[in-house]
């Protein structure tokens, strides 16, 4: 499958983002920004995300990078139509890219747009594009006091999976400080724990976006 490389262009439009989702809305299209520091197992997350609901729904996946197509070769070699967008050294993704990038896609034959933000905890919180809702994703072995530090990823998210639970036996990591740092900062906020490696965790977080997924259809 050909990937099409994509770069932003940094352009200010604070219409943007509201665009995207009326263009989206129109198609009966629902789009989630994933969002989680590198290594945190964004791809990994999306791809075993992607065989558990590829039954039910139609994917498309953009892959935010500063610069290469590693992550979108992966999901391309699932068959899943994927179109990699290179920053060039932003640390985020505009609603403008994103709304440049729609027209690579087939949206009558989408019904769910999954978008890897860049590896990085601070700015992509701050940039609406036109997501439907947002996952973030913290992983393990970068910590537990990743709520504390960088507080705004974890205000404005939908929901929080904690990846890499099987790992939880190596590192000194305490689940109940996590959970708590972000039950004050997002009270409302689902948190699941998973594991991308086995599987843990999966199909309960899969069944919830399920059910997001279909509300943002309707």
């Amino acid at each position: 499958m050909e990937i099409k490389v994509m770069h932003q262009v940094m352009e200010w439009n604070e219409d943007v983002s509201a665009q995207v989702r009326k263009t989206l809305a129109e198609r009966k299209v629902c789009l989630i920004n994933v969002m989680g520091s590198p290594g945190a197992g964004k791809t990994s997350l999306i791809t075993a995300l992607i065989a558990r609901l590829q039954e039910k729904f139609a994917i498309g996946v953009i892959e935010g990078d500063i610069t290469g197509q590693i992550d979108a070769e992966k999901i391309a070699a699932l068959g899943i139509p994927a179109v990699q967008l290179n920053t060039d050294g932003a640390c985020h993704i505009e609603a403008m890219s994103i709304q440049r990038i729609l027209p690579q896609f087939d949206l009558d034959a989408l019904d769910l747009l999954f978008v890897e933000n860049i590896g990085n905890l601070v700015c992509p919180a701050e940039f609406d594009i036109g997501e439907n809702f947002r996952i973030t994703i913290l992983s393990i072995p970068e910590g537990d006091d990743k709520v504390k530090k960088y507080p705004l990823m974890f205000t404005d998210t939908d929901c929080l999976v904690l990846n890499k639970c099987d790992m939880l036996p190596y590192f000194d990591f305490s689940l109940e400080t996590v959970a708590e740092d972000y039950r004050r900062v997002n009270p409302e906020g689902p948190l699941f724990q998973v594991s991308s490696r086995s599987g843990e965790g999966l199909t309960a977080l899969a069944e919830h976006l399920e059910g997001r997924i279909r509300a943002a259809l309707l």
